[in-house]
């Protein structure tokens, strides 16, 4: 008669399957920056450059692959829903992603393009319009929608433990760090050419985004 598995059975098998998808990951990722740079052949002034994209993705889908969503009522998911998309469309707006245009339009660009890039900073998707302005970097999409469905997860968390909670999270490193690279991201250009990105604003917003996942992953996982 065969055993049940026991649950550290079925714990090192889903590690092993951690284990080969990060491997089936990094293969692809590996293979998508040697295809750019034999295709492409760019100036490349840093290698590190070429990494931070998947720094930013990586670990922003890993956390929200593990994130836990408490318990909560209606009103309080619709409530930290609507927090979690202003926090989303604050650092979008601060970073240059996203931007309102009133009156005459000092975009850059008119209508829509679409311009590749060193994978994760492209393909790029630009579009200037009469009322919005959007300069899509992929990389950053997807960290501010994983730091989005973080906060989301904290804010829960936080109705539970009504007002304390949420003046916590409204005042927390986690929330706040994004934010402010955010602003000096937007200051130099967040959407400027790989070779001309302000030295260090990248560095700085790539640390400052995983102290923020990092801290909020903390905060969910308190009891």
């Amino acid at each position: 008669m065969t055993e049940a598995p026991t649950v550290v059975d079925r714990s090192r098998r889903a590690s092993a399957r951690g284990v080969r998808l990060i491997a089936v990951v990094l293969l692809v990722e590996a293979a998508a920056v040697g295809t750019y740079l034999a295709v492409a052949d760019p100036e490349i002034r840093s290698v590190r450059y070429l990494l931070y994209p998947f720094v930013w993705m990586n670990v922003g889908l890993a956390a929200t692959a593990r994130v836990r969503f408490p318990p909560a009522g209606r009103r309080v998911r619709i409530a930290a829903a609507v927090l979690a998309a202003a926090y989303f469309l604050a650092l979008a707006s601060l970073s240059g992603l996203v931007g309102l245009e009133f009156g005459h339009s000092h975009a850059h660009v008119t209508g829509l393009q679409v311009t590749l890039a060193a994978p994760g900073w492209g393909p790029r998707v630009a579009y200037g319009g009469s009322f919005l302005t959007l300069n899509v970097v992929p990389y950053r999409v997807v960290g501010y929608l994983s730091l989005a469905v973080l906060v989301y997860a904290a804010l829960l968390d936080a109705g539970r433990r009504a007002l304390s909670g949420l003046v916590g999270i409204a005042s927390c490193v986690g929330c706040s760090l994004p934010l402010v690279e955010s602003v000096a991201v937007g200051v130099v250009g967040g959407t400027t050419a790989l070779a001309t990105v302000e030295p260090f604003s990248v560095d700085l917003s790539t640390l400052g985004f995983v102290l923020a996942v990092g801290l909020l992953s903390v905060a969910g996982r308190r009891e």
